[in-house]
């Protein structure tokens, strides 16, 4: 599998999540992520990027769900994730190192049986980096970002939520078996 983190910044994500309280920008999608649970019956749900999980403690949900929580920066949930029915990468994209962030949406189309809600913000973090760069490592416009996601994805919905932030919901491309 390649490379989703370097070691490096392994170890600053890791302190900025003992200085800070990331994970909050989940709380403002669970009505979102709720709705579609519901709509579609979704039965296995991973956040990537959980952070400290709020979405779970925020979703309201009319059936039996399996969570899994996926976060490289945590030791407790930096365990590779298995495939799920829906995936969510709410606030994270942008926090990705550039020259790793298709590894991480090819990891993304990889862990996505069904259906993605993925959130994106183009603005400046802000927070800080202890090596002084911002934390949004990458400040694009959604447009930068849809041919990305168009290229391992149905895309369904586009959602600006403001001037600086937007959520897509995607569907898993089908998965074509190469035979040997």
């Amino acid at each position: 599998m390649s490379a989703l983190i370097s070691p490096e910044y392994q170890l600053q994500q890791s302190q900025m999540h003992g200085m800070y309280d990331y994970g909050v920008a989940s709380v403002t999608y669970a009505p979102i992520v709720s709705m579609y649970c519901n709509k579609l019956e979704i039965t296995s749900l991973l956040d990537y990027g959980c952070a400290r999980c709020k979405l779970f403690e925020n979703l309201k949900v009319d059936h039996k769900m399996s969570l899994q929580a996926y976060d490289p920066a945590i030791p407790e949930y930096s365990a590779a994730p298995i495939p799920n029915q829906m995936v969510t990468c709410i606030d994270v994209l942008e926090h990705i190192e550039p020259e790793l962030l298709d590894n991480v949406l090819d990891d993304l189309q990889r862990l996505t049986l069904e259906v993605g809600l993925f959130s994106i913000c183009s603005a400046p973090a802000k927070k800080v980096l202890p090596d002084g760069r911002n934390a949004h490592l990458i400040q694009q416009p959604i447009e930068w970002w849809l041919p990305k996601i168009w290229e391992r994805f149905d895309l369904q919905l586009m959602q600006k939520m403001d001037e600086y932030n937007a959520f897509v919901v995607v569907y898993a491309k089908p998965r074509i078996e190469v035979a040997s």
